[in-house]
Order: C-alpha cells, then structure tokens, then sequence
C-alpha cells in the first residue's frame, strides 16, 4: 500500500507522529507499509472498560462498490499499525473506537497491488454525501456519510485529525494515494476520508 506512520497518543494529550520509511516490496506481497501504531488503547475507552457497541464485521460503501468484511488490525513489533493482507480486504484499528462508539474509529485499505486493485482504489474520488455503512457482530448496522477526501503528503500526515479522540462517533478510511515513488516502492500521499454519524 506504500504509507507506513507511527502514532503515539496518550489519552486527550499530545499526539506524535513519526514516518517511518516503508518496507520494500516483495515479489509475492503487496507494499507492507502501514499507518498508525503505538496507540494506548485505553484513551479511546471509558473509565469503566465499558464498550456500547459491537464489534465492526463489515464495511459496505455501495457507492464505490465497496462490500468487504473486515480485518482486525493490531499493533506490529516496530510499534506501527499493521495493515490488511489481504489487498481486497479492509481493516479496522481494533485499539481505537469501534463504529458508533464516541472517537475516531479507523478502517485502513489498500488503493491496489500488483494484481489489481485494492478494496479502496475509488476512495479518493468520494463524493461528499456518500453513505459507508459498517455492519457488527450483534447484527446491527452503523451509518456514516462521508464530508470531505484530502490527499496528503505523508511526510504531513493530520494525525490529531485521523486519531485524537473526540466526543462524537465520527469515521475515518485511509488509503494511499497520489504518485507512485519506485525508489521506495511505495505511494507518496495517503488518502482520508472524513465521516460523520448518521
């Protein structure tokens, strides 16, 4: 996927970000990068330890053609966020928020790999309007609608935008984007999308 950032958070504090240069790529992987990572899990919980929601199994955004369950992400050993393995599967940060819960809860995606495209190839062209539903274990779905794409260079990637905590449920999809550096085998700009609780 080429993108690959660590995140350090401390509950409602300061926030860090750290590039980290990307892996190279291998002949039978896609780009191994990654985004996010060294997260402490409780500044995205209550006190108690109490979660309202079900886990995320699913996000659909039928706009985009989007239909894909999702992987659970956790952190690696280098401290970074790992990314899905699959270049047509999502997945959700499972450290932070889940959707619905108060917080960004964040869902990661390929843009492509060198058999075709990844699950988020259309992401960067998202409407604002457009309705991401993700559906949970409990059988309930969550809506969410898209207010606006940027495109950044990941040397400044919006990590206080992306993951530092907010009181309203709000959603956040990243990608890669923009040109393709083969020297480091990897894109140059990530690619996120902001959404809102329906």
């Amino acid at each position: 996927m080429g993108w690959r950032t660590a995140v350090g958070v401390t509950a409602y504090a300061g926030i860090l970000l750290l590039i980290l240069g990307p892996q190279p790529l291998r002949p039978s992987t896609v780009d191994r990068g990654g985004i996010g990572g060294t997260v402490r899990a409780d500044a995205f919980r209550s006190e108690s330890g109490e979660v309202g929601v079900a886990d995320p199994v699913r996000v659909r955004i039928p706009a985009l053609g989007v239909s894909s369950r999702l992987q659970w992400l956790g952190v690696l050993a280098d401290g970074t966020v790992a990314v899905p393995d699959d270049p047509g599967i999502a997945g959700w940060w499972r450290d932070g928020p889940r959707p619905g819960e108060p917080g960004p809860a964040v869902i990661l995606g390929h843009v492509d790999s060198r058999t075709g495209p990844g699950v988020f190839v259309a992401l960067a062209g998202a409407a604002a309007g457009t309705s991401v539903l993700v559906d949970r274990s409990d059988g309930s779905t969550v809506t969410f609608r898209i207010s606006g794409v940027s495109r950044v260079d990941k040397d400044e990637f919006p990590t206080g935008l992306v993951y530092a905590p907010t009181l309203d449920a709000t959603l956040r999809l990243v990608t890669c984007g923009g040109g393709f550096d083969r020297s480091r085998r990897s894109y140059r700009d990530n690619v996120i999308a902001y959404a809102e609780l329906v």
